[in-house]
């Protein structure tokens, strides 16, 4: 598998298992493991809008004999190098509460507890990070429409209370975050922003797979944003 072969619903859970295996192979049965699943990896376990993720971002909760299986995982099935990892934990939407609003999914082989990070907790999580040419608003979207369609709608003070359990207040999101929740919660038609939103992001990426190519070297992460921006107008000057 290569960097750019996708995980799905049904590899992921094989790969999973294959790493429970090797961590009690290394560790023993003693000291159990749990991986906590968030962004699109929870996605996929949670709700079927998405059918596929590059990366799997978990809390890790190990020994150290984890990394090595986890290593040796992506050797023997050919995994990306760091299939699995924390590197989240670095970003904004990283909180310590994670753990405590997880809910179980599966434990494998006996060893490897896995738990995820699903509803208006994701949701919190995908409003905080908000980024354009990613999957978090199209994820948002879809959270809100599989819920309401399956009869457990997700409510907005249900959200910003999630947000305040994670993050201690509604600060933490960014403008453009607290303007598009205000606005889902208007419209109401979780579907049509969901397909708008995949549209949007899609758009976005290629502004920025095109930025890169002319201007090498030039893209970080503080100037995406007004690159797409001045990507989506160039565009909108060029069909009128």
């Amino acid at each position: 598998m290569s960097a750019e072969t996708p995980f799905t619903r049904d590899n992921l859970n094989d790969y999973l298992s294959a790493l429970a295996k090797e961590f009690r192979r290394l560790n023993g049965t003693k000291t159990p493991a749990e991986v906590i699943l968030i962004g699109g990896a929870s996605i996929l376990v949670n709700y079927s809008f998405r059918e596929l993720t590059y990366d799997v971002d978990a809390v890790i909760i190990a020994s150290g004999a984890m990394k090595a299986a986890i290593n040796n995982v992506s050797d023997k099935l050919n995994l990306p190098s760091g299939w699995l990892n924390a590197d989240f934990k670095r970003t904004a939407s990283y909180s310590d509460k994670l753990i405590a609003v997880a809910a179980y999914y599966r434990t494998f082989s006996n060893i490897l507890q896995v738990r995820t990070v699903a509803a208006e907790y994701l949701i919190a999580m995908k409003l905080v990070s908000g980024r354009r040419y990613k999957n978090d608003l199209s994820d948002i979207f879809g959270i809100l429409w599989e819920h309401s369609k399956a009869g457990t709608p997700i409510t907005k003070p249900a959200i910003e209370q999630a947000i305040v359990e994670l993050y201690g207040d509604m600060a933490k999101l960014p403008d453009r975050s607290v303007e598009l929740l205000d606005s889902a919660f208007e419209d109401g038609d979780f579907e049509t922003l969901y397909k708008q939103s995949r549209k949007d992001e899609q758009e976005a990426k290629t502004s920025l797979v095109e930025f890169s190519k002319n201007f090498p070297n030039t893209l970080k992460v503080e100037n995406i944003e007004s690159v797409i921006e001045q990507m989506k107008q160039k565009r909108n000057n060029a069909s009128n």
